[in-house]
């Protein structure tokens, strides 16, 4: 999935239209995708990416060179920084994996001057992720076992809905939600269904529960439900939810 991340980012960054100049706080950057975008947009005076993997985290500070960029480990429920100390709190692909979002979001508030900005986003598991919808719907036909990883109903925050709901709760202003859209495009089925032999993730890591005549029978199914053009390329709609919203005091 980090494939497509850089795609959302530019697209987020963008719409939270955040001038020049300002302090950023990257919660949950993982390997630096955003800090990357942040940095190629937003002309930011620093950025301090927060990750509570050790590995991640060491990722991002060997392979992003910028006086301007640190990184700390660190969890969204309780970040190594000060009070009032940035301009901006955003988190990418971050929010459905936190155990307690509201707490995140206080803690978002708490770090973020009066007048800073707060924003997320987060794929659209139950419709707007096509890639992942197509492999859990021919799963689950052939086994409804597969039901209980399909991330769709795992993930009830991924709708604008539930997003614009947790930050008015927090206490936030102009509370705003939009899709964020753009088409995957893979050279071929095998471009497409590589990804998920790794291992890693709710559907590689069922794929790879399955014995070999399983996984087989998996393959044909997906195979069978995807838009394949008449030269091999495969297109699909990626959606993601993004909100954003304002600390007045």
């Amino acid at each position: 999935m980090g494939r497509w991340s850089p795609f959302l980012a530019e697209l987020f960054v963008s719409w939270l239209g955040v001038p020049p100049g300002r302090d950023w706080l990257d919660v949950g950057c993982g390997t630096g995708a955003l800090t990357r975008t942040i940095l190629a947009q937003a002309a930011p005076a620093r950025i301090l990416g927060v990750d509570p993997s050790d590995a991640f985290v060491n990722f991002a500070h060997e392979n992003i060179y910028d006086p301007r960029v640190d990184f700390k480990v660190g969890s969204a429920q309780n970040l190594p920084v000060e009070d009032a100390s940035f301009d901006v709190a955003a988190a990418g692909l971050v929010l459905n994996f936190v155990p307690d979002p509201t707490a995140a979001l206080a803690e978002f508030k708490r770090v973020v001057r009066p007048g800073g900005r707060i924003g997320a986003y987060v794929w659209d598991y139950s419709d707007g992720m096509r890639m992942v919808r197509v492999f859990f719907d021919a799963a689950t036909a052939l086994d409804p076992a597969a039901a209980e990883v399909d991330e769709g109903p795992r993930f009830p925050l991924a709708r604008p809905g539930a997003l614009a709901e947790l930050f008015n709760a927090a206490g936030l202003h102009h509370v705003q939600t939009r899709a964020l859209e753009f088409t995957m495009q893979f050279r071929d089925f095998n471009d497409y269904w590589d990804p998920f032999k790794g291992g890693v993730g709710p559907a590689p890591s069922y794929l790879m529960s399955l014995t070999s005549k399983k996984q087989a029978e998996l393959e044909a199914e997906v195979r069978k439900r995807l838009p394949i053009n008449s030269d091999g390329m495969i297109q699909l709609a990626a959606r993601a939810w993004a909100v954003r919203g304002g600390k007045t005091s």
